[in-house]
């Protein structure tokens, strides 16, 4: 008989999740609470270790017909000066694949349509998550009960699962800046010729390119918890960073004046374990970190194929459970401890300290660069998720 999990969370790295244990013949069940599986209003950077995630899901392919690879880009300062710059090229000869870019519901229609129809459950909100007491586990929600042999808890920031299985831990901690996310519509190929990071005091703009001349931007600024714009978040944006060098403002233009979105950002604290006996978390229930690095989604790819991994090789699920801890909570949280100095980096508002930022990372070499993301890029240790 086929052995059953119930994963919490529609997103990413839930169906991830879902996608890699189904190919091996698990009974998937994704419970989310959103009327149905969406997401919209933005776009998503994969990374070589993401594309690798994304081969041993057989999904690599078709997720690049949707993406266009970024051809160069890097960090430039407030003046639009480059201080680091890399050929995409380069970056798929060290790290095997390139950076790509799209719209993040298109990946999640990728994922979502890898699974059988009636493995997603919409308008499911989970309630509480308990062990049965015969080596399984039963998970409430709004539609009744699901009984499984594990719970994936990918529920994202403000998880469910973690708070009924892990009740004594901290909660979500903000990051000190909020963030606003966008693409334009089409634009002209000398708007959307390559991807770059301004570094300004206390605020950053970025923007790469997507599919169809369109363009992924966004933008952070250093400010209180809450802080409240009224109605109209692109005309905040164009308060900010409409006098910063081209392309920033023509990008700006570009984009529809309701498709602006806004979220303080933050991280958690690290948990001592993932997993509690038949109960593992994933991507942003287990490690939400900052977007500083752009690896919040790729670390969910790799925590799914690695659990999938993991439960492939042996039958009994806690011992797989502990495994999947084993190999991912140590890279994830360095990774995410990483992704909070960048930004902290980046959101430097002190005149002097921003300019002996910009001068060190001018000074850099492009290959000390690239070889300093090694450790996130390249195609982790333990856990391939392909078929065995």
């Amino acid at each position: 008989m086929a052995r059953r999990v119930a994963v919490v969370g529609g997103g990413i790295g839930g169906l991830a999740a879902a996608v890699a244990l189904h190919r091996r013949g698990w009974r998937v069940e994704v419970l989310e609470r959103a009327p149905e599986f969406t997401e919209v209003g933005a776009g998503i950077s994969l990374w070589p270790n993401a594309l690798h995630a994304l081969e041993a899901l057989g999904l690599a392919g078709a997720v690049r017909e949707l993406g266009a690879v970024e051809p160069a880009g890097g960090l430039r300062d407030r003046r639009g000066r480059w201080l680091s710059r890399t050929e995409s090229a380069e970056l798929t000869r060290r790290f095997g694949r390139p950076l790509v870019v799209l719209a993040r519901a298109d990946l999640l229609r990728v994922l979502a349509g890898a699974l059988p129809a009636g493995s997603l459950r919409p308008g499911s909100e989970v309630r509480a998550v308990r062990e049965d007491g015969h080596g399984g586990v039963v998970v409430r929600h709004g539609s009744g009960e699901s009984r499984a042999d594990a719970v994936v808890g990918a529920d994202g920031l403000r998880s469910v699962v973690r708070r009924a299985l892990w009740p004594g831990a901290d909660g979500p901690r903000y990051a000190g800046y909020t963030a606003w996310r966008m693409v334009t519509g089409p634009v002209g190929p000398d708007l959307a010729a390559e991807g770059a990071v301004y570094w300004g005091r206390g605020e950053t703009f970025g923007h790469t390119v997507m599919p169809g001349g369109r363009v992924y931007c966004f933008a952070t600024a250093s400010l209180p918890e809450g802080t409240d714009f009224g109605p109209s978040e692109h005309a905040e944006l164009l308060r900010r960073f409409g006098a910063w060098p081209e392309p920033v403002p023509s990008l700006l233009a570009a984009v529809p004046a309701d498709a602006v979105l806004r979220h303080d950002l933050y991280d958690l604290p690290p948990l001592p374990s993932f997993v509690r006996g038949r109960v593992a978390l994933l991507g942003d229930a287990a490690h939400a970190m900052t977007p500083n690095l752009g690896q919040g989604a790729c670390q969910a790819l790799e925590d799914a194929v690695t659990l999938a991994d993991c439960l492939d090789r042996t039958a009994d699920v806690a011992a797989a459970l502990r495994r999947y801890d084993l190999l991912r909570r140590p890279r994830a949280q360095a990774i995410a401890r990483r992704s909070a100095r960048l930004g902290a980096v980046g959101q430097l508002s002190w005149p002097p300290a921003a300019l002996l930022r910009d001068t060190a990372a001018r000074l850099m070499p492009a290959r000390a660069a690239l070889r300093a993301m090694a450790p996130v890029l390249r195609r982790p240790a333990g856990g391939s998720g392909g078929r065995r």
